[in-house]
């Protein structure tokens, strides 16, 4: 089956209007919060998404009070006894940069020169920024206008899974096998994935939560979170000789001591390493968050260990520090999972092909929600939304990729009708 000039148009155009549309609702989650949603304001979306699909008429859809939407597109006739597979996004965009009140602008027939942005004078996006850019001269490039981050991430991934849910309908010789679409909260926070009803998923589904177009991934960080407590004690400044035990400049020093060799801004592709994401406190009490990262399970427990000599030396050079730390694992590798059943990779392989497309396998540079759910036994690798520089306010997408990514998933419900 190859697609028609007319089916890629309404993709292109409906896939478009959508993401415009979506990108407006204010879903920014909130790392500070155990609670899933963390905010009230990813109900929003779900709610529009949730009667975009009754409108559809796909059957058995639910959007329950975590903010998890779930809804069931049957198969062609003929097909029902095909493999079913899943098409997952998320809801929410990342708190690191605001998410509130995002006005999308639309760069007609990119010309290659710097992307000025209109809230922000000094803010460019070049070459330097996005290698990418030079491969979208001539097409459209969708940014923010500078005050706020885009949303891509991962709102494209939902535009171009209910586009391609509009076209399964809307054209009746796309012929697919049942298809659960479920679109969850707080996958920035890594909190929502562990809310979902995992038996309305069949074994096999898809993110579509990544970068570049053509891209394809399977393979993703082993991660870890480390949380430190440093126990100090603060005495008058006047009285403080040989009794004040400062728990801040302390804890300073303590992760000045880590390689800076190892740090994301010193590291790249399958390179792991420490990641200090916050601190704050006083002499009396100062409290740190830190991320542990490595595709090799082994190479982060030697991490741990060396987190666990640091703390005994400096326990022992300051007599009184107490130093608590608590180290959670957050989510596998999910190829050693994947790789078990090679199939699902080759037909996401096959559909990026058939969708005039080169394959880009690259690892993950971080984690889907796809991670956590391969350990669960839902295999989940990654594919492409199109997005670029997520997390910040230059943030991008050409228009060409919202297209491309809600064929592919036309293009793999279709191989997969061939798979009994």
């Amino acid at each position: 089956m190859e697609l028609t000039k007319e089916i890629q148009e309404f993709l292109h155009n409906n896939a478009l209007e959508r993401f415009l549309r979506y990108v407006k609702i204010w879903t920014t989650s909130d790392e500070t919060k155990e609670s899933v949603p963390s905010t009230k304001n990813q109900l929003d979306l779900g709610k529009l998404l949730t009667e975009e699909l009754k409108e559809l008429d796909l059957e058995d859809i639910a959007h329950d009070e975590l903010g998890f939407v779930y809804a069931f597109l049957p198969p062609s006739k003929g097909f029902e006894q095909v493999p079913s597979i899943g098409l997952l996004a998320h809801v929410d965009t990342s708190p690191a940069v605001t998410g509130k009140d995002v006005k999308p602008v639309i760069h007609k027939n990119y010309d290659g020169k710097e992307i000025k942005f209109i809230q922000d004078k000094d803010l460019i996006l070049n070459f330097d920024d996005s290698p990418h850019l030079k491969e979208y001269i001539g097409l459209d490039i969708i940014t923010s206008e500078g005050d706020t981050l885009l949303g891509a991430d991962d709102k494209a991934g939902i535009a171009e899974i209910m586009s391609a849910c509009v076209a399964w309908t809307k054209f009746p010789e796309l012929k697919h096998g049942p298809i659960v679409i479920c679109f969850t909260p707080d996958e920035e926070t890594g909190l929502g994935i562990d809310k979902v009803e995992i038996k309305k998923l069949p074994e096999i589904c898809y993110t579509v939560d990544g970068g570049e177009i053509g891209e394809l991934e399977y393979e993703c960080f082993d991660a870890w979170r480390a949380e430190f407590i440093f126990h100090g004690l603060n005495v008058h400044s006047g009285y403080a000789k040989n009794k004040m035990i400062n728990s801040i400049k302390i804890a300073s020093m303590f992760f000045s001591d880590f390689p800076e060799s190892e740090s994301p801004e010193h590291t790249q592709q399958r390179e792991g390493f420490f990641h200090l994401t916050k601190m704050k406190g006083k002499a009396e009490e100062t409290t740190a968050r830190m991320l542990i990262r490595d595709f090799d399970p082994e190479k982060n427990q030697r991490r741990i260990d060396y987190i666990k000599h640091l703390k005994n030396t400096y326990e022992i050079r300051y007599p009184g520090l107490i130093i608590d730390i608590k180290f959670t694992h957050q989510y596998q590798n999910m190829l050693k999972f994947i790789k078990k059943k090679p199939i699902i990779i080759d037909l996401a392989k096959k559909a990026i092909e058939n969708a005039d497309l080169e394959p880009k396998i690259h690892p993950i540079r971080g984690g889907t929600d796809g991670a956590r759910l391969s350990a669960k036994g839902i295999l989940t690798p990654n594919l492409f939304s199109g997005g670029l520089l997520f997390h910040s306010r230059k943030e991008h997408i050409p228009t060409l990729a919202l297209q491309k990514a809600a064929e592919v998933l036309i293009y793999l419900a279709e191989l997969w009708t061939k798979e009994k």
